[in-house]
């Protein structure tokens, strides 16, 4: 395929069968069917072929070699595009200031710049040429097809001159004039139109491929997640032995160790070990999961406290992680296309421009015109309708437009995600590491009557110091940052994600929850510290309970911080006219909570989801018929990403959830995201501007050609000043300027 035309075409075959409905997505090169009755999938395939096109059926993936995943695979189409722009460039220059600067034509001139041009109307359009042919063998015209004939005409025209007229001859020097020669024309030729037109729109192509290359970058991110190797138990003669496997290799049943700070290889349960799962990358919970024997465990989340023994229960395809990633690819596939406005036209713009340009020549013939004035102003019709304008306006104000973005920290990706900001109208928030920190941090320090907030910090911090928990370390923290000077631990002991223990400056402190002191060590609550315990959990936040000595002492609050900015944020994206609605794997509380400190309503939060039900919740909302944008950063994210109408991912997240998205907000400042959108839509008023005034352009000028009242190399004149003109509209975007 080589537009979002051809896509088109494909579908509208496929969905001509009975009982077929598909859906053929141009960035992804994939087509999702659902088919039944008699049709097989030798049909569909068939179906494609007969169009003009290939395909194939999906083969599991391979397991994935270094070279798979070294940066850069799969940039072929890219770097073949780019090639071709520089040498068609390298070539395209001199040949264009020979033809237009006449104090540059030196004898025999013209047989360099045919020799230069050469190479550029072969090969630098053999992509053009081929996509013609093969839309001429099925009855279809499309923008490869009016830059093959216009590229192709301009060409001939020159050869025929300059073999069989004085065009010529040495010495020939080619005059600047307004009007064609209605006697002749022969002294002119095209050939710096060809190279041009050529150059120009393999520009358009190269970077249109660089932006298509990042589809598939999505899943490759999600796999990445995986643990690579693997320490396996196996039998030997003194008892288990472990030994190091690639994870591939791994087999349901088999017994691996997990120990700290390491990821769990694939989803399993626990057979001995207990430990705190810091799982957020897959299930947005900000606090890590305390999992012991027979507790099921998911692959890629990592391990953050004892060392763990699991029994596999689920490899390879089967494991959460590709069942995300399924979600993420079947998002990606079920994602409308937004064709480009360029392509849409083309279908009745092309076929009309090459019947123009035939009734043009036969309309001179019969008026008794001269066959080199004929067919002089069929050419002009051709050149002037050139799509050389409609080759830039896209990626010039991409271009432009994302540099900019880079300086204000947004980054945009393509220019198919452009016109969904538009219609925008609801924005879904995603709470760990979007609108929160994602970090653990202490909201308050309630000591009991008699105690002081310094002596708390004092012993809690130095007893949670010694610990591996985030819980732990957002209290260690907290103290340290407090001048606390934190004493040296004796005895420490973790107590199975219940609390720690240990002696500090001669004193037994404990820190943990409530039911553990109660039942393990016989302790009774005060009641204030028991209102205080009990208001945090109704908001959310986690209660760490603090004794010492015998006695409960203090409840230090313990939760997930929202960013500073996250208020404005909210307030900015309200007035562009989107409705935020949360959406996390978290408990209730704890979203309502953040909800209402950043002025979300209670209303528009949807918590306790897994990442399925996040894709199906943007589902939801588009099925209300809004427009929705998705904010996130990670893994739990990347589906949902791809699925909303306008997805943007937090850069402080998971490549995952940035891959899968439309644009990227470097700082992970939200107030990025209503900057990110205003300049997506400036962005979009800019393209429509360019390819407006680049139609203007040839359609005014159409009847002038026509009328042989537009010499050729004027209408490569005015071709070239309309591709000024949106490079100049385009540079404009450099001014943008967020509201703040």
């Amino acid at each position: 395929m080589t537009c979002a035309s051809c896509a088109s075409r494909i579908e509208k075959k496929l969905n001509k069968l009975p009982g077929v409905t598909a859906t053929v997505n141009y960035a992804t090169e994939k087509a999702k069917v659902s088919f039944g009755g008699d049709v097989e999938p030798a049909d569909l395939l068939a179906t494609v072929e007969a169009a003009g096109y290939t395909a194939s059926l999906p083969a599991p993936a391979p397991a994935r070699s270094d070279e798979d995943q070294a940066p850069g695979a799969g940039d072929g189409e890219a770097d073949a595009w780019r090639q071709r722009l520089l040498v068609s460039g390298a070539l395209t220059v001199p040949v264009v200031l020979m033809s237009m600067v006449p104090a540059l034509q030196f004898d025999n001139w013209q047989w360099v710049s045919l020799t230069l041009a050469s190479p550029v109307v072969v090969w630098g359009a053999l992509p053009f040429h081929r996509a013609a042919w093969t839309n001429a063998r099925h009855g279809a015209a499309t923008m490869d097809t009016l830059i093959s004939v216009g590229v192709t005409a301009a060409y001939l025209w020159s050869l025929w001159a300059l073999l069989f007229t004085h065009a010529g001859t040495t010495g020939m020097r080619m005059p600047f004039e307004l009007l064609p020669s209605r006697s002749g024309g022969e002294a002119h030729i095209y050939l710096e139109v060809a190279a041009a037109v050529t150059t120009f729109i393999v520009a358009g192509r190269y970077l249109e491929a660089r932006a298509k290359r990042a589809s598939g970058a999505a899943l490759r991110a999600l796999l990445d997640l995986g643990a690579k190797e693997v320490a396996v138990l196996r039998d030997g003669p003194g008892g288990p032995v472990e030994s190091r496997v690639p994870v591939a290799s791994l087999a349901v049943g088999d017994r691996f160790v997990v120990r700290p700070g390491e990821k769990i290889a694939t989803d399993g349960a626990v057979v001995s070990g207990t430990s705190a799962v810091d799982a957020s990358m897959l299930t947005g919970e900000s606090v890590p999961v305390e999992v012991g024997p027979d507790d099921s465990v998911a692959g890629a989340t990592v391990n953050v406290g004892g060392r763990l023994v699991v029994r596999a229960t689920r490899v390879g395809s089967d494991t959460l992680l590709a069942q995300m990633a399924r979600l993420v690819e079947d998002a990606q596939n079920g994602k409308a296309e937004v064709q480009r406005l360029a392509d849409r036209i083309s279908a009745v713009f092309v076929p009309i421009v090459i019947g123009l340009s035939l009734a043009t020549l036969v309309a001179w013939l019969v008026a008794g015109a001269s066959a080199a004035a004929a067919f002089t102003a069929a050419v002009a019709v051709l050149i002037i309708a050139c799509p050389c304008a409609l080759g830039l306006a896209t990626p010039t104000a991409l271009l432009v437009g994302t540099g900019r973005g880079a300086q204000l920290a947004i980054l945009i990706k393509g220019p198919q995600i452009l016109e969904s900001t538009r219609r925008v109208d609801t924005v879904v928030l995603d709470k760990t590491g979007t609108v929160t920190t994602g970090r653990m941090g202490v909201l308050g320090v309630h000591p009991a009557d008699g105690e002081s907030v310094e002596e708390v910090l004092a012993l809690a911090g130095a007893l949670e110091d010694a610990s591996e928990h985030p819980i732990g370390r957002a209290v260690a923290d907290h103290a340290r940052a407090a001048g606390q000077h934190l004493a040296p631990v004796h005895d420490f002991a973790a107590h199975g994600g219940n609390g720690v223990s240990g002696v500090v400056e001669g004193r037994g402190v404990l820190a943990g929850r409530r039911s553990w002191l109660a039942t393990e060590w016989a302790l009774s609550m005060p009641a204030d510290l028991l209102e205080a315990a009990e208001r945090a959990e109704a908001e959310g936040r986690t209660p760490v309970w603090v004794a010492w000595d015998g006695q409960v002492r203090a409840v230090v609050v313990v939760a997930d911080t929202i960013k500073d900015t996250s208020t404005q944020a909210i307030t900015e994206l309200r007035q562009l006219g989107l409705r935020p609605v949360l959406l996390t794997g978290d408990n209730t509380r704890a979203a309502q909570a953040v909800a209402h400190a950043v002025g979300i309503a209670p209303g528009d939060v949807v918590a306790e989801v897994l990442p399925a039900d996040k894709v199906a919740a943007v589902r939801r909302l588009q099925d209300q018929g809004a427009t929705v944008a998705m904010v996130g950063d990670g893994v739990n994210d990347a589906a949902a990403l791809a699925q909303a109408d306008l997805g943007l991912a937090m850069g402080t997240g998971t490549d995952a959830a940035i891959e899968a998205s439309d644009l990227t907000l470097v700082t992970g400042d939200l107030r990025a995201a209503a900057d990110a959108i205003r300049l997506a839509r400036a962005t979009l008023r800019t393209i429509k501007g360019n390819l407006f005034w680049a139609f203007a352009y040839n359609v005014a000028a159409l009847p002038l050609a026509a009328a042989g009242l537009l010499n050729p190399l004027i209408a490569g004149a005015a071709m070239a000043f309309s591709s000024v003109f949106v490079v100049t509209n385009s540079l404009r975007l450099r001014r943008f300027d967020p509201s703040r």
